[in-house]
């Protein structure tokens, strides 16, 4: 229950990805604004920025406010702000606002994914963790879909007035999900700890050994520290590139198939055929990563992108080509959801929330570029096979990336904490006893 509705909230982090990419063609033609490819690239960047900001104040405001609060907040304020744009009178109002979404669905990632892995069964994280992504595929599937119904004949604004609907299952969410008991410890809340261990069958004195030092000091302390910080490096390299590869292919996917000769309704099933093989491919693949290492699921994700784009590149028949863009759903959010479960799973739990917040926050800057790029090399009227050969750097990177990460499933020591934590942890014990 607890992934479902986390994956539901993640269901519109997906779809303001695809949201974007599916309206580009509508808002190149939009007369009033006049937009070009270099102009509707910087738009994209903004809210993939506004992320970046958003997951850089993530962990601040979880310790204060609690990954449910912040759950809802966050999902909360995206929506609010995704109407606005549905509204904007200007291209500069819509990117304002569009940056301002962006803070907002910065902190709905990290802080649902750590909410779902703390009460998920340790031989099913992998496997919770993909039904996260899923519902961040499924919101990308779902905005190709609708902006095949909706753009021709209603035009762009009410793709983003269609981001109001979370506000309708928050009510829901907030009677439904537990607060993490992680920061219920950190907070000398006990009592209620122990109701909602009790409730998930969980250890609140084994919780309170492992996680009493989430403080957002100590856990960057740990984190900064060799033991943790040369793996968390790699990790947050390994999202760079693959947020690289995601953002930029998403973004201007449907473009590239418009500029091939496609009709817009067209273009846009490429997109929802990319979706459709992220999910279909990160199931199979969480899967596997349950069962044997994430590592080596990890290193064929990219390697099956890579293999995806070189198909791209030469113009294949079109069965051909659907295949191969099915393949770069897999190789992209694929690979990026085996990532997020493979850093969710490997680092203690005493330092989790803040170290997918500081991996995420690296990946952010990919994400940031990959649409400057495609808008760059589109606008420079290059050949769309460019395009392609561009995206193939980031997937040989990834596989250099994952070669380097860690051989084990779990970190295999305690995250070296300072005094002050010790103490703190130590406190925290007796008081559960």
């Amino acid at each position: 229950m607890i992934a479902a509705l986390c994956a539901l909230v993640l269901v519109f982090d997906g779809y303001d990805v695809s949201v974007f990419a599916t309206t580009i063609p509508a808002l190149l033609n939009y007369e009033p604004w006049g937009l070009n490819a270099d102009e509707l690239g910087v738009i994209a960047s903004l809210a993939l920025i506004g992320m970046l900001v958003g997951s850089l104040l993530c962990g601040f405001a979880t310790d204060l406010l609690g990954r449910k609060l912040m759950l809802m907040l966050s999902s909360g304020w995206f929506s609010l702000c995704m109407v606005v744009c549905g509204f904007a009178p200007t291209s500069e109002m819509f990117g304002l606002f569009r940056f301002l979404a962006g803070v907002g669905l910065g902190g709905v990632m990290p802080t649902a994914i750590a909410l779902a892995i703390e009460f998920a069964p340790r031989t099913r994280r992998n496997l919770v963790n993909m039904v996260l992504t899923s519902g961040f595929m499924i919101g990308m599937l779902v905005a190709s879909l609708l902006g095949i119904v909706v753009i021709e004949t209603f035009g762009f604004r009410p793709m983003y007035v269609a981001a109001a609907l979370p506000l309708l299952i928050l009510p829901v969410a907030w009677f439904t999900l537990p607060e993490s008991i992680e920061f219920l410890v950190s907070k000398g809340r006990m009592e209620e700890a122990r109701m909602v261990a009790r409730r998930y069958g969980l250890d609140v004195l084994a919780r309170a050994a492992d996680d009493a030092s989430t403080g957002r000091r100590s856990s960057l302390r740990a984190l900064g520290r060799r033991p943790l910080l040369v793996p968390l490096v790699i990790f947050g390299l390994g999202d760079l590139v693959v947020q690289l590869f995601i953002y930029g292919l998403n973004t201007w996917l449907p473009q590239l198939m418009s500029m091939a000769g496609y009709p817009l309704g067209s273009a846009l099933s490429f997109l929802a055929t990319m979706s459709i093989g992220a999910i279909a491919g990160g199931l199979v693949m969480s899967w596997a990563a349950d069962r044997a290492h994430a590592r080596p699921i990890a290193l064929l994700g990219f390697v099956i992108g890579l293999v995806a784009l070189v198909v791209l590149s030469v113009g294949p028949p079109l069965p051909i080509l659907y295949l191969a863009v099915a393949l770069a759903g897999v190789g992209g959010s694929g690979t990026a959801a085996i990532l997020n479960g493979f850093v969710a799973t490997w680092f203690p739990a005493a330092v989790r929330a803040s170290a997918l917040g500081a991996y995420m926050t690296v990946g952010r800057l990919g994400g940031i570029l990959g649409p400057l790029a495609g808008g760059w090399i589109i606008s420079s009227g290059l050949s769309l096979e460019w395009t392609f050969y561009a995206l193939m750097i980031p997937t040989v990177l990834g596989v250099l990336v994952v070669l380097l990460m860690p051989r084990t499933t779990e970190y295999p020591g305690k995250p070296p904490l300072d005094s002050g934590a010790k103490r703190s942890e130590r406190a925290a014990l007796n008081e559960a006893q």
